[in-house]
C-alpha cells in the first residue's frame, strides 16, 4: 500500500515540487495551504505522514501540530525556514517528530520520511499488547497506548508516552540523556539530548500534580532521568 503524505505549505511552488518528487516515488500526496486546511485534512484522512510548515496562514504550525497530537499520533516533520535551534526545539515540545530547515534538498525530505516511518513502525511493532502499568495512581495502558491518572485519561503523544513507559517499567534506574534518546528516537534521530530534556518538561507538565516538585519523574543531576513508584 501506497504511503500516504499529508504536505502543509503556503508557497505553492514548493508544495509542487514536493508532491511530483513524492509521487514519483509512488507515494500518495495531499496538499494544503493554510493552518485551518491542514486540520481539516488531518481531521478527515488517514495519513502516513505530515511534512508540516511553520509558517502558515491562518493557525501557525505549531498551533496545528499541537492540536493534531489531541487525535492523531501521525508522524509530523516540521518545515522551518529558521534555522535558529529553539524554533526546532519549539516543533520538537509541540509533538513533532523531526524538523528540517529550508532550503532543503529533496533526497533529503526523502530520507527524512524514510526514517521517521521506521521508527514510527518500530514503535508499533514492538508495543506489548493486553497489559497495563500501573503506579501511584498513574497507569499507562500498553494496549490502547492510553495514559490514567487516577480515572483522568491524560493525552500524551507518541514520544512523551513511550519514554513514560521506558521510566515505568524500570523503576529507580537512572536513564542518561543519550540512552533515553536512542531508546525512543532511535539511533539515526539527527537531534541532540535536549530533545530528552524538552520531552520531560512537557511530560510533567501533563502527569504531575506539581511540574516544579514532580512526584513520578524525577532527575538525577549530572546524570539523567528516573521514575520513582508510588512518589518514593
Amino acid at each position: 500500500m501506497a504511503v500516504k503524505v499529508l504536505v502543509v505549505d503556503d508557497e505553492k511552488l514548493i508544495v509542487k515540487g514536493i508532491r511530483f518528487s513524492l509521487e514519483q516515488d509512488g507515494m500518495e500526496v495531499d496538499c494544503a495551504y493554510d493552518g485551518e486546511e491542514a486540520l481539516a485534512k488531518a481531521e478527515a484522512g488517514e495519513y502516513d505522514i505530515i511534512l508540516l510548515d511553520v509558517m502558515l496562514p491562518k493557525i501557525g504550525g505549531y498551533e496545528v501540530c499541537q492540536r493534531i497530537r489531541e487525535f492523531s499520533r501521525t508522524p509530523i516533520i516540521m518545515l522551518t525556514a529558521k534555522g535558529e535551534d529553539m524554533d526546532k526545539i519549539l516543533g520538537l515540545e509541540y509533538g513533532a517528530d523531526d524538523y528540517m530547515t529550508k532550503p532543503f534538498n529533496i533526497l533529503e525530505v526523502k530520507a527524512r520520511i524514510k526514517a521517521v516511518m521506521r521508527r514510527s513502525q518500530k514503535e508499533k511493532s514492538s508495543r506489548p499488547t493486553g497489559r497495563t502499568i500501573s503506579a501511584g495512581g498513574l497507569t499507562l495502558d500498553l494496549d490502547g497506548h492510553r495514559t490514567f491518572r487516577g480515572t483522568e485519561e491524560i493525552p500524551l503523544t507518541s514520544k512523551e508516552f513511550d519514554m513514560l513507559r521506558i521510566l515505568m517499567e524500570n523503576p529507580g534506574k537512572v536513564y542518561k540523556r543519550l540512552d533515553l534518546l536512542k531508546a525512543v528516537w532511535g539511533e539515526d534521530f539527527p537531534g541532540d539530548e535536549r530533545t530528552v530534556d524538552v520531552h520531560v518538561r512537557r511530560l510533567r507538565e501533563k502527569i504531575e500534580e506539581d511540574a516544579g516538585n514532580p512526584t513520578y519523574v524525577h532527575t538525577r543531576w549530572g546524570v539523567g532521568y528516573f521514575f520513582t513508584q508510588n512518589g518514593n
